[in-house]
């Protein structure tokens, strides 16, 4: 029998961790990791195992050297902390193994401070891994032979985190992307063919999360609709789910722009309560979105400023992914970016710089090109030498187009367009059972009442800029004049949040010589 412990480390702040939001939600983390519950799930009696996230617990190193294995996962933006964990753990002679993405496309990052690594996806190599450590046969190197078939993984145990630390829950349909987008690293580890769970495992995980209570869960599918037919049907069981218990279940997902194309997959999203849906839009810019083979945003339909008001008009409010310096891009990209989130409507926007993956197409490409920077922390934030600017001026580009993005005044003009003037209903499946459930209409509405005002309260008590402040209470007063609705009064809440987070983000942007970047 192992005593096996599996950490996360922590992330560094960026826009997805929401650090400086989360004291405004009582919460410590976003949301979990996948990896973690999931290796304990496949982990057979009777190993003993322990979960640990850096994220919302202290990494408790006397506990880790007594364990048999110390095991970690995770990606490109938490590589530095790895290293770190891995020579404390090195320096008490623990016994290490390394998985996750960042390993999986850079082997030889960690050098001896690790024992075993695994390479890609771990469904089938980690009981072989504990087999084999059981027999005294362990290999340095563990890589499947084929994909993880996904209908056979087991729920995971999620009762092994500390579930009330996080502000999302987290869920995984599919995994794999048909596309052959230059930079990213998805298909690389996942494979251009989607494959699915069953609509069974997915109700099971599902009951899973609504155990732990949590409301709001992330479906972390790198895209949703990959395979559009078969989503199709697992979201027709999700929506029977979510009548059957009353609509527990608020989702945020991940899809390509090629959503806005299919009206009855919209409609089975919105029917499922997915109110927010983020999408790699990366560029105004034509000539880029070419270059980096991102074809399915070039498809007929409309441009794309229309395509994402079709996914918002019908319900679900678009998250954008975008992109500065393509080889196409000079640095007129900058104000162009600015003005398609504008017009889109898109007040959430992950913007960051191109960086080269290792094993992705472009990193192959930048490589044979002489134009890769190939220093562990380059210069000015990217590995990428661009072609009609300096990395200098696009780093500054950066860090200004983030800081206008996320002035206040244009912030709040983004979300008032969309929740206010554009009218948006992000709840469409549940004021539709709530027509025939007039008591749970009332305890929900009540609920929303004081979830909404609470959440702002603590914004005004916890933010302690005082011009700020002024600007939430102005702008939160003036929304709630001219829609006066809980549900959308939370999001507006959940802005005034987000946009702390932010403005907290860029000053550090500001005040650094090499900016944080978010990276694919």
């Amino acid at each position: 029998m192992a005593d096996i412990v599996l950490i996360n480390p922590k992330f560094e702040i960026s826009f997805w961790g929401l650090e400086h939001a989360l004291p405004l939600l009582g919460k410590r983390a976003n949301m979990p990791v996948a990896a973690l519950p999931l290796l304990a799930a496949l982990t057979p009696e009777p190993h003993r195992i322990t979960l640990i996230d850096e994220n919302v617990e202290a990494i408790d190193f006397e506990r880790c050297a007594r364990a048999d294995i110390v095991a970690l996962t995770g990606m490109i933006v938490q590589r530095h902390r790895m290293r770190d964990i891995l020579s404390e753990l090195k320096r008490r002679k623990a016994y290490t193994v390394v998985g996750g993405p960042w390993v999986s496309v850079k082997e030889d990052y960690f050098g001896d401070l690790v024992d075993v690594i695994f390479v890609g996806e771990a469904e089938e190599t980690w009981p072989e891994f504990l087999k084999d450590w059981e027999q005294g046969t362990v290999k340095k190197r563990y890589e499947q032979a084929e994909k993880t078939d996904l209908s056979k993984v087991p729920v995971p145990r999620l009762e092994l985190l500390k579930m009330n630390r996080y502000a999302f829950g987290s869920v995984q349909f599919s995994r794999g992307c048909p596309f052959t987008c230059e930079f990213c690293d998805i298909i690389v580890i996942f494979g251009r063919r989607p494959r699915l769970k069953t609509s069974a495992q997915v109700i099971a995980e599902l009951d899973a999360l609504r155990a732990q209570k949590l409301a709001l869960v992330f479906i972390v599918d790198d895209n949703l609709i990959g395979n559009k037919k078969a989503i199709k049907d697992i979201l027709t069981s999700v929506i029977d789910w979510q009548r059957q218990h009353g609509y527990p279940l608020m989702f945020v997902t991940e899809a390509s722009i090629d959503l806005a194309d299919d009206e009855e997959l919209m409609q089975l999203m919105v029917e499922a309560n997915i109110g927010a849906v983020f999408v790699g839009i990366e560029t105004p810019n034509e000539e880029s979105l070419k270059e980096a083979k991102k074809l399915q945003n070039l498809r007929k339909g409309g441009s794309l400023a229309d395509k994402v008001r079709r996914i918002q008009d019908r319900g679900m409010e678009v998250w954008a992914g975008m992109i500065l310096g393509f080889d196409n891009d000079d640095e007129n990209i900058f104000s162009a970016q600015e003005r398609f989130l504008r017009e889109a409507r898109i007040s959430t926007a992950m913007v960051g710089m191109l960086s080269a993956i290792p094993r992705t197409p472009l990193y192959d490409r930048l490589k044979q090109a002489g134009r890769l920077d190939e220093n562990d922390d380059p210069a000015h934030g990217t590995n990428v030498l661009p072609v009609n600017m300096s990395r200098a001026a696009l780093s500054e580009g950066y860090v200004r187009l983030m800081a206008g993005l996320y002035e206040p005044t244009a912030y709040f003009d983004r979300v008032d367009d969309l929740y206010r003037d554009g009218g948006i209903v992000i709840d469409r499946a549940w004021q539709n059972y709530a027509v025939s459930h007039p008591w749970a209409h009332r305890a929900h509405q009540a609920r929303l009442w004081l979830e909404s005002l609470g959440l702002f309260l603590r914004v005004l008590a916890k933010v302690p800029d005082r011009s700020l402040r002024r600007v939430y209470r102005r702008r939160f007063w003036s929304f709630f004049r001219a829609r006066p609705e809980p549900s959308v009064l939370r999001i507006y809440a959940l802005k005034c949040a987000i946009h702390w987070h932010m403005h907290k983000f860029i000053r550090r942007l500001m005040t650094t010589e090499k900016p944080l970047v978010n990276t694919y």
